[in-house]
């Protein structure tokens, strides 16, 4: 009896099917190294959800594969959360007390906006968390997101030395008319290089570009900051080094203009943790580093006008009363509707002195202002309620827990990124690129503990 052999699979068959397994770092790459192209072409954080959809499929066609997908530590938590923000918008057409009057289908498309980016944003983490070594390596991304913060420098940077600097781009040339002239809808597609702002007397520019909001450009300034010390740590080149060293010392410049105080209590808290973790290492020398860096930040603010620019800011607490009511909004919201909120953002009647003031052409900044738009926590406090607060909170949170022990420069920039947004959640808003950065350091993390299992 003659027997067959069966035939070897053709050497194109095995390509694709290791092809099918494999993912593709551009989805990931594509948004970092390109970011300034899409700002310019309109597209800013809009290329979050675009690149969701490629990332989602590739995602899908590897498990299909064979290939396991990896769900990060903790996100139990966050499925907590992104379940409590879809099950909120049942209380999308209540109008708390105080509160501008709208029926839920006006409300309805900022609330979808969001739950998109959050979607979006969730898939950007499962995709960097499963990417490996060989596809998009760790050290790779730190360098990608040390190139961020340059570009963050040389958004702070054209702030300050072009305030009035703007344009109109490509996508904001398809809209209609009546929808680009929107302020949200123009918010997303507009570049400009820094927002025009009385803060200490008198209108001036405060750096914005390219993340669209001075606010955000703090935030991202403190999340970005210590993959740019990574990335010089890990290299070889003495140029590179040097150049990431004098990129930090430009950058307190426009971290100075910005006026942003915000900015400067994360810059501190990132510090503080930055050298109490190295000091419980038995790293001492870190006590002397952190004593010679804020020496040289009292004397450049003493010996040129950035001094003035910092006393000026902390002697004008203008938006101050403006936060406290605020606040005191979204926790009576929350008080009211303290499980699952109200679904999202809401106006309120007036400003904080009388419900007859209101924002005008002559006073855009009088009344009508948002509950939950002056810092994470009090819009998830206000939109999602304790169990999508609860949700949020606990994902970063345990992710913090359980790689505390990371003692490595991947762990200590990443637990740092995320200690400096909870502090800013008392002030800042995530949505949308500061969030994207708080996800790609948790994926960082997680891969980091990974490759640690595995040696």
């Amino acid at each position: 009896m003659i027997t067959v052999a069966p035939a070897a699979p053709l050497a194109g068959a095995a390509d694709r099917d290791t092809k099918d397994l494999t993912l593709p770092a551009w989805p990931v790459s594509g948004i970092l190294l390109l970011y300034p192209l899409w700002w310019a072409l309109g597209l800013g954080v809009l290329i979050f959800p675009l690149m969701a959809a490629p990332m989602l499929f590739l995602l899908v066609r590897r498990r299909a594969a064979g290939r396991p997908l990896r769900l990060p530590p903790g996100f139990g938590w966050w499925l907590v959360f992104l379940i409590a923000a879809v099950v909120s918008i049942a209380a999308l057409g209540a109008d708390p007390a105080g509160t501008v009057v709208e029926r839920a289908a006006g409300r309805l498309p900022a609330v979808i906006y969001k739950l998109a980016m959050y979607v979006s944003l969730t898939v950007l983490l499962l995709y960097a968390g499963n990417l490996t070594e060989r596809e998009l390596s760790r050290r790779r991304l730190v360098r990608l997101l040390a190139g961020m913060f340059v570009l963050t420098v040389l958004g702070g940077l054209l702030g300050m030395v072009a305030g009035h600097f703007e344009f109109t781009s490509p996508v904001e040339w398809l809209l209609p008319h009546g929808v680009r002239n929107k302020g949200f809808v123009r918010s997303l597609v507009h570049p400009y290089a820094a927002q025009i702002m009385d803060i200490v007397g008198g209108d001036a520019p405060r750096p914005a570009a390219p993340w669209g909001y001075t606010n955000t450009w703090g935030n991202n300034f403190c999340l970005l900051v210590g993959w740019l010390l990574v990335a010089a740590a890990a290299s070889t080149s003495g140029r590179k080094k040097a150049f990431a060293w004098l990129c930090l010392l430009v950058s307190v410049a426009p971290a100075v203009v910005s006026l942003n105080r915000g900015l400067w209590i994360g810059l501190g808290v990132v510090l503080t943790y930055v050298a109490v973790r190295y000091v419980l290492a038995g790293k001492l020398w870190v006590l002397g580093a952190l004593a010679l860096t804020a020496g040289a930040i009292a004397v450049a603010l003493a010996a040129t006008p950035l001094g003035s620019t910092v006393q000026a800011r902390l002697d004008n607490g203008k938006s101050n009363g403006v936060r406290a009511f605020l606040t005191e909004r979204a926790l009576d919201g929350f008080a009211d509707s303290p499980v699952i909120g109200y679904g999202g953002t809401r106006n309120t009647l007036g400003g904080r002195n009388s419900i007859t003031v209101g924002e005008s052409s002559e006073c855009e900044r009088c009344g009508n202002f948002t509950i939950g738009g002056n810092g994470q926590l009090w819009q998830l406090l206000f939109s999602h309620g304790a169990v999508g607060t609860v949700g949020y909170l606990g994902f970063f949170a345990y992710g913090l827990w359980r790689f505390r022990r990371d003692r490595s420069a991947i762990g200590v920039a990443g637990s740092a990124a995320l200690v400096s947004s909870f502090s800013a959640m008392l002030w800042y808003n995530s949505l949308v690129t500061p969030l994207a950065f708080m996800v790609l350091a948790y994926a960082l993390l997680w891969r980091n503990w990974i490759e640690g299992k595995s040696n």
